[in-house]
């Protein structure tokens, strides 16, 4: 599989607190990574230092073969990297579709408004509802689908379960199973272990600001005792 993503060696720092430990990772095109850990281990650091936004770091950072390191925040999204934070990000005085045009088209292939509204029909019910009237799942699907439009290669999710009711968090499974069967390569950092392991192709497992495992879905069964000591699953 041909790698997207590759970090090599990177540290990051917050001022003087220095999070990540030379991470190293690769994701392969068109793959589903999922990054496990406890709170605090820097998996979310990780994200944001891939993006960008954390610019105290170094080592190594490439997507599609492109070094990506002194690229500025800005210019990220236009290499072809969306980023769906925790915390969503929409804007809550626009309304859905509002929400839906405002990001702009960094390449060719991104989806148009109908196959949108198709995925997330939630979002068509609403479309021109403000993003202050919309529930926690459906600002978590306008976060996502605003992405989608824009033609990036790759989506970076941080715990886009957190805190949904369940009827949802199989709604957004679903979503991302079918952006995987698009050719969509996707990271994401994600606490709900069970959600993870029915959507993920691999995984690496973060402790301390190191990746200290990366394993396949299919070896999820053997590796259940490790992830037991340091997950707590």
């Amino acid at each position: 599989m041909k790698p997207l993503l590759q970090l090599g060696n990177l540290n990051a720092w917050y001022g003087e607190s220095h999070v990540l430990h030379g991470v190293d990772m690769t994701v392969g095109e068109g793959e589903m990574v999922t990054i496990l850990g406890r709170n605090g281990v820097g998996k979310t650091t990780t994200l944001r230092t891939i993006m960008g936004i954390i610019r105290e770091r170094k080592g190594e950072i490439r997507f599609d073969g492109r070094d990506m390191l002194s690229v500025p925040l800005h210019r990220t999204a236009h290499a072809g990297i969306g980023f769906v934070p925790e915390e969503r990000g929409i804007f809550a005085t626009l309304s859905v579709e509002e929400n839906l045009m405002l990001p702009p088209v960094v390449a060719e292939g991104g989806m148009p408004l109908d196959e949108i509204y198709e995925l997330f029909p939630n979002l068509l019910e609403r479309r021109t509802s403000p993003g202050t009237k919309l529930s926690g799942g459906e600002q978590q699907m306008l976060a996502m689908a605003r992405i989608l439009r824009t033609g990036v290669r790759l989506l970076i999710l941080d715990e886009p379960t957190e805190g949904l009711a369940p009827v949802i968090v199989q709604r957004i499974g679903e979503v991302l199973k079918k952006l995987k069967a698009r050719g969509m390569t996707v990271l994401l950092v994600e606490q709900n272990f069970r959600f993870a392991s029915k959507i993920a192709d691999r995984f690496y497992l973060m402790d301390h600001g190191k990746m200290v495992a990366d394993f396949p879905v299919a070896q999820l069964p053997e590796r259940m005792g490790m992830l037991n000591t340091v997950l707590g699953v």
